[in-house]
C-alpha cells in the first residue's frame, strides 16, 4: 500500500470516526484505534499516540464553545484535572511496558462499557438539598443556563469523584481515548452534577488529560506524524460536521447501531489480544 492510499484511508476513516463519535458522544478514538490496528496493521502503541493527538484537537475545538455558553464548570474542571493528569501520565508510562495484547484486551473491555453507557438513559441528578464540605471549601458549586434562566446546582462527594477521575485519567493515558464515559460517571453519578454540566466539563478536561499523556508517547517516539496528521485532521473535521448535524438529527437509533458496531470491534480486539494477534 502506497503512502498516499494509506493517508487517504486514514483521513476518510478518521472523518467518519469523528462524525459518528460527535453524534453519539463516544469520541473518535473508539473507531480510530480499531481501524488502524485491525484494518491497517498499525502497532497499537502508534495508534494510541495518533488517537491522543486527535483527542487534544477535538476537545480544544469544542470546549471553547461550551465555556462561552456557560455550561462548563471551570473550577471543577481544573480541580479534577489534577487527578486526570496524574493518571494520564501514569497510564502512558504503564502502556510503554505493557504487552500490546493486554492493552488490546483492556481497550476492548472499555469499548463495551462505553457503548453500554451510551445507550443508558440519562437522568439529571442535580439537587440543591445538600452539598459536601469540600465543595464549599473549594467553591465548586455553580450554575448553568436552563431555557435562558441561570439555575444553581450543588456538588456532592468530591473525594469519590476525584478518585474516579484518577482511574479515568489512567485509562486515557493507557488507551489513548478520552474516557468520557468514566468522567461523566464521576461527575454525574458520584458528584451529582447536572448532565449538561458533567458532559461539557468532561469535554473541557479531555484535551488537558490527553496532552499530559502525549508527552510520554512523544518522548518514546510513538507519535508518528504520518499517522497522527491525517487522523487529527479527519477527526476534527468530522466532529465539527457532526456537531452541526447533532442539532437537528435524532440520534437514538444511530446510538444503537453505533454501539453494536463498537461492540463488534471490541470483541475483535479482545479476541486478537487473547489469541496473540498483536
Amino acid at each position: 500500500m502506497s503512502i498516499v492510499v494509506f493517508t487517504l484511508i486514514v483521513l476518510i476513516g478518521a472523518f467518519l470516526a469523528g462524525f459518528l463519535g460527535s453524534l453519539t458522544g463516544l469520541g473518535g478514538g473508539v473507531i480510530i484505534i480499531p481501524l488502524l490496528t485491525l484494518g491497517l496493521g498499525v502497532d497499537i502503541h502508534y495508534a494510541i499516540g495518533a488517537s491522543i493527538i486527535s483527542v487534544i484537537a477535538t476537545s480544544t475545538g469544542s470546549a471553547a464553545a461550551y465555556v462561552k455558553e456557560g455550561l462548563t464548570n471551570m473550577r471543577i474542571g481544573m480541580f479534577l484535572e489534577i487527578a486526570t493528569t496524574v493518571g494520564a501520565i501514569l497510564g502512558a508510562v504503564i502502556a510503554v511496558y505493557l504487552n500490546a495484547a493486554y492493552v488490546a484486551v483492556i481497550f476492548g473491555c472499555i469499548l463495551i462499557f462505553s457503548s453500554l453507557m451510551t445507550l443508558k438513559k440519562k437522568v439529571d441528578h442535580s439537587t440543591l438539598e445538600y452539598t459536601s464540605k469540600s465543595a464549599k471549601f473549594f467553591k465548586l458549586n455553580g450554575s448553568y443556563p436552563v431555557k435562558g434562566v441561570d439555575t444553581p446546582y450543588a456538588v456532592k462527594n468530591v473525594a469519590g469523584g476525584f478518585f474516579m477521575m484518577l482511574f479515568a485519567g489512567t485509562l486515557s493515558g493507557l488507551l489513548g481515548i478520552g474516557s468520557g464515559a468514566l468522567k461523566v460517571i464521576a461527575m454525574d453519578n458520584i458528584m451529582r452534577l447536572p448532565f449538561k454540566v458533567s458532559t461539557t466539563t468532561s469535554n473541557f478536561m479531555m484535551g488537558v488529560t490527553a496532552a499530559a499523556s502525549a508527552v510520554v508517547y512523544l518522548h518514546r517516539g510513538q507519535i508518528d506524524p504520518g499517522i497522527a496528521m491525517p487522523v487529527c485532521i479527519g477527526v476534527l473535521i468530522g466532529a465539527t460536521v457532526g456537531a452541526k448535524v447533532l442539532v437537528k438529527a435524532k440520534t437514538d437509533k444511530l446510538k444503537i447501531v453505533f454501539a453494536v458496531v463498537v461492540t463488534i470491534l471490541a470483541v475483535q480486539m479482545i479476541y486478537k489480544g487473547l489469541s496473540g494477534g498483536f
